[in-house]
C-alpha cells in the first residue's frame, strides 16, 4: 500500500503516561518506546502512534475524533477493560452492522470497541 498522503500516525494526550502504557499493554498487547518522560510511541495497535504528556483528554463530547477498536468477543474485551481499571461510559449497544461500547482509559481518553459477532 502506498503511504503517500495517507494517515500514518496518531497522537493522543495522556495525563498519566505510566498508567496509560500499563493499560494498553495489559489489555491489547501494545508495545511502547519511551522518548523521555513527556512522550511515548506505541506499536502493535493496527496503526502506530504515540501519547504525549498533557492535562487534557480526548472525548467525543468535546468534539474529538473517536478511535474504534475491533473485537471478536465484545463482552470478553469489555471485561478485560473493566478489570484493568477502564471506565465504561456507554454500555454495549446495537447499531446497523454490529454492537459496540465506549470506555475511558486511565488518562481519561474515550475509545470504543465494536464487533460484528453475536454474543
Amino acid at each position: 500500500m502506498e503511504r503517500h498522503e495517507k494517515i500514518d500516525y496518531v497522537e493522543f494526550p495522556a495525563r498519566s503516561m505510566q498508567a496509560t502504557k500499563a493499560f494498553f499493554s495489559q489489555i491489547f498487547g501494545w508495545t511502547f518506546t519511551d522518548y523521555g518522560s513527556e512522550y511515548m510511541a506505541f506499536s502493535g495497535a493496527g496503526l502506530e502512534g504515540g501519547f504525549y504528556h498533557a492535562p487534557m483528554t480526548s472525548r467525543t463530547e468535546t468534539g474529538s475524533a473517536l478511535v474504534v477498536l475491533y473485537s471478536e468477543n465484545l463482552e470478553a474485551t469489555q471485561e478485560k477493560i473493566e478489570e484493568a481499571g477502564g471506565e465504561i461510559v456507554k454500555p454495549i449497544f446495537s447499531f446497523p452492522g454490529g454492537r459496540r461500547f465506549h470506555f475511558l482509559e486511565p488518562s481519561g481518553n474515550e475509545w470504543a470497541v465494536w464487533s460484528d459477532k453475536a454474543p
